[in-house]
């Protein structure tokens, strides 16, 4: 899809955030994440895998201990990013979902690169083919250019980092497993991902 069609797609209103995160999570399969910078750069990603995190109710979340400066967006409106930074140098988007002061989220996990590669490539040296631009939860913020610093906060219904509509394709499925790299409730089935896809996370 060129730059000016992903663009036309009608974001997700916040409507859609506004449920339990495993719904969101699992409908936020195929749509795309939009990042426009300034007026002619833009970069996106079609999702192809999400986790779902239940807050308060789960240990594996960073809002399980309450609220913080660190997770103080996620007890905020849907709608918003959600992002950290792991092991001090990946940034990682999380999508808010549920009511204000439910504070669930959705971790986006791999996207399949649809619109400003070569600024992906740029970004992303080192990976060798396309399936490997955004494999991963901080290879795609790294592609698509997001951060913390830039990006906690945003909101992502009208704000220049989006996501819009764009459906699944005529006979993809979406497998349920459970999340990956976590200690707590490893068991449970939050995972969502495109079943089969080359650019899910490895």
């Amino acid at each position: 899809m060129s730059a000016d069609e992903i663009l036309a797609l009608p974001p997700l209103a916040r409507e859609f955030y506004l449920r339990p995160a495993a719904e969101v999570a699992r409908d936020l399969i195929g749509h795309a994440i939009v990042h426009r910078e300034g007026r002619r750069r833009v970069t996106a990603g079609r999702i192809v895998e999400a986790e779902a995190y239940l807050g308060l109710a789960d240990a594996a979340a960073h809002a399980y201990r309450g609220l913080t400066a660190r997770t103080r967006v996620l007890f905020g409106p849907p709608g918003h990013a959600y992002v950290y930074i792991i092991y001090g140098m990946y940034d990682c988007l999380n999508l808010v979902a549920e009511p204000e002061g439910s504070p669930g989220c959705v971790l986006i996990r791999a996207l399949e690169p649809l619109a400003g590669l070569d600024a992906m490539r740029i970004r992303r040296a080192k990976a060798r083919r396309v399936e490997d631009l955004c494999s991963g939860p901080g290879r795609l913020t790294a592609a698509l250019g997001v951060t913390k610093v830039r990006h906690y906060g945003a909101d992502v219904v009208s704000g220049a980092l989006s996501v819009r509509r764009l459906p699944l394709d005529d006979g993809e499925e979406i497998a349920v497993t459970p999340r990956i790299g976590i200690k707590d409730n490893i068991d449970w089935p939050l995972r969502f991902v495109v079943a089969g896809s080359p650019f899910a996370s490895r």
